[in-house]
C-alpha cells in the first residue's frame, strides 16, 4: 500500500492489520501504538483532526501525529487508544454498570466549554450535510432500520429529508461526540480511556449523543448485531436513569432519523 511520504517516515516498516469492525468506508490500519485512518476527503474528515487538536488535554482522544490530504484521500495518523470496546461481552455481562460508564462519558462530553470549540455540528450544518448525501445519492439503505422507509414509513430519503427541515426541534447545545456508540467508547479497567471515530464531533444538541447512545446500547445488550437472541439482562429505562434525566423521546426519535441519511 502506498502512503504519503510524510506518513512513510513515520510507519517505515512497522507492522499493522486493518480493523474490520464499524460501518463507515474508512480504511483504518492498526499499528501497536498508532492508527492510520484512509478516507476520500469530506467535511467529516477534516473536521475529525480539527476537534481532535482541539480537544488535546481536555478528553481522552487520540492525539493527531500527521495529517495529509493526497488525490482528494485524507490520511489521518493519530496515536492508538488502547482498551476494549464497550460493546464487549465482559461489559455487556454488567449492563448496570456498563449504564453507569457510558453516562458519565456524557457528562464528560457535556462538561467541556465550548465557547472556542472550533466544530460546529448544529442542525442548520446537519440537515446541509444531509441534504448532500441524500441529492448524490449517498444514503445507505442496505443499513437503514426496516420500520423507516416503505408501507409505514418514509417514502423515500427525500421525504424524510422533507420531515427532518419541518419538524426540527429546539437545541440544547453542547460538545456532541456525534456517534456516541458502544464501538466508539474504548474502556480499560472498567473506565472510559477513550474517545474514537470524532468526525462528527462538535457544538451540537446533546440529544444527538443520548439517542444514538440509547439505540447502541439497546441492540447491543438484545444481539441485533451478531444475528443472535437476547443474551444479556436489558432494562430500557437503565441509561436515562443513570443520567437522572427524562427520555425526551421526540427528540430521540428525531435524531435517530436523522442519522439514517448518514
Amino acid at each position: 500500500m502506498i502512503f504519503p511520504s510524510s506518513i512513510n517516515k513515520i510507519i517505515k516498516n512497522k507492522t499493522y492489520h486493518a480493523d474490520s469492525v464499524g460501518m463507515s468506508a474508512s480504511k483504518v490500519l492498526l499499528f501497536e501504538d498508532m492508527v492510520l485512518k484512509i478516507q476520500p476527503k469530506n467535511e467529516e474528515t477534516q473536521n475529525e483532526h480539527l476537534i481532535m487538536e482541539w480537544l488535546d488535554g481536555k478528553l481522552p482522544v487520540p492525539k493527531v501525529i500527521c495529517h495529509e490530504i493526497q488525490d482528494e484521500t485524507d490520511y489521518l495518523l493519530m496515536t492508538r487508544v488502547h482498551g476494549k470496546m464497550s460493546c464487549a461481552d465482559e461489559y455487556l455481562q454488567d449492563t448496570d454498570n456498563l449504564a453507569q460508564i457510558l453516562a458519565s462519558g456524557l457528562k464528560q462530553l457535556w462538561d467541556i466549554n465550548i465557547s472556542d470549540c472550533p466544530c460546529n455540528m448544529k442542525l442548520d450544518r446537519k440537515l446541509k450535510m444531509a441534504e448532500y448525501n441524500v441529492l448524490h445519492h449517498l444514503v445507505d439503505m442496505n443499513h437503514v432500520d426496516p420500520q423507516t422507509f416503505g408501507k409505514n414509513g418514509f417514502q423515500n430519503p427525500k421525504h424524510l429529508l422533507d420531515y427532518l427541515f419541518t419538524h426540527r426541534p429546539p437545541e440544547d447545545l453542547v460538545l456532541s461526540h456525534g456517534d456516541f456508540c458502544l464501538p466508539n467508547i474504548i474502556l480499560e479497567n472498567r473506565q472510559i480511556n477513550g474517545f474514537i471515530d470524532l468526525g462528527k464531533m462538535g457544538i451540537a444538541d446533546r440529544w444527538q449523543d443520548i439517542a444514538l447512545c440509547y439505540r447502541s446500547f439497546r441492540d447491543n445488550c438484545t444481539g441485533k448485531y451478531h444475528n443472535k437472541p437476547r443474551q444479556f439482562s436489558y432494562h430500557p429505562d437503565l441509561l436515562f436513569e443513570k443520567l437522572g434525566i427524562a427520555p425526551d423521546w421526540d427528540k430521540i426519535n428525531y435524531y435517530l432519523l436523522l442519522d439514517e441519511l448518514f
